[in-house]
């Protein structure tokens, strides 16, 4: 008897089983808690989170909940791929492209509908569309209030604005190099000014135009698009120029997303 009591006291210790499988459970924890810390959908963390303190802690412990919320969440989110970015910048400016050529289609409607062809042009590039009007079309020799007949214009155009209210526009006058020296207006700076302004506040009489996306700008006779040297020349620097601006410039040459000046 004294024998087999021998042989079963020298039987191996395997209390150290339990302390190792806690070990192993915990170190599934940690790589499981690592995990969820990767992924951007604090739900999804929560839920796993909720998943192992219930098992491990009873509800508790090294997983709670009170100790994560969404701003800690927010430093292990995901950068997305210059790939992806550029993808999406590539999807916008061609929604863009085909919004203003929407609106290019429009405006060339109008203008041939109302037999403006020789004081209106629409010109579409890769930062904007622009709308040219001489101005006889819109002020008397000299002046820059608006002719009564010319604020219809005005007026139709702000209307086709109205489906596109996240475009910045631009409203730009211009003149030739003739000196003028009124009392009214001292310079062509003073002139070009006046006549952009005078034209966009028009456009604003639409309440549905956010004022935020409108600018008025005289350039005097300092942007020509033809020779001074004639009187054609001189007839078509003097000019009205409403500039509706693209938001996202070519990914080639920035990645991101950007409004463009040009």
């Amino acid at each position: 008897m004294r024998k087999r009591n021998q042989e079963h006291e020298e039987h191996a210790d395997e209390s150290w089983l339990l302390p190792y499988s806690d070990l192993m459970t915990l170190l599934l924890a940690m790589f499981i808690v690592l995990f969820g810390m990767s992924s951007v959908n604090a739900e999804k963390f929560k839920a796993v989170s909720d998943a192992f303190n219930n098992v491990l802690s009873g509800g508790s412990g090294i997983l709670d909940q009170s100790s994560f919320n969404s701003n800690d969440m927010q430093s292990f989110k995901v950068q997305p791929k210059p790939d992806d970015v550029k993808a999406s910048v590539n999807e916008l400016r061609r929604r863009e492209q085909e919004n203003l050529e929407g609106l290019k289609k429009q405006l060339d409607n109008y203008i041939k509908q109302n037999g403006l062809t020789n004081d209106l042009d629409t010109k579409l590039n890769q930062s904007q569309l622009m709308i040219t009007i001489s101005d006889k079309a819109l002020f008397p020799s000299g002046e820059a209030e608006v002719k009564p007949d010319a604020r219809k214009l005005a007026e139709a155009i702000s209307d086709m604005l109205e489906q596109f209210p996240d475009y910045e526009v631009i409203v730009s006058g211009h003149t030739d190099n003739i000196p003028i020296s009124n009392k009214e207006y001292p310079s062509n700076w003073d002139l070009s000014s006046a006549r952009a302004l005078n034209f966009m506040k028009i456009l604003m009489l639409n309440t549905q135009l956010d004022p935020q996306k409108f600018s008025a700008i005289g350039y005097g006779e300092y942007h020509p698009v033809s020779t001074n040297e004639s009187a054609v020349g001189r007839a078509q620097n003097r000019r009205v120029e409403v500039s509706i601006i693209r938001k996202y410039v070519d990914p080639d040459q920035k990645l991101g997303v950007t409004t463009a000046h040009e």
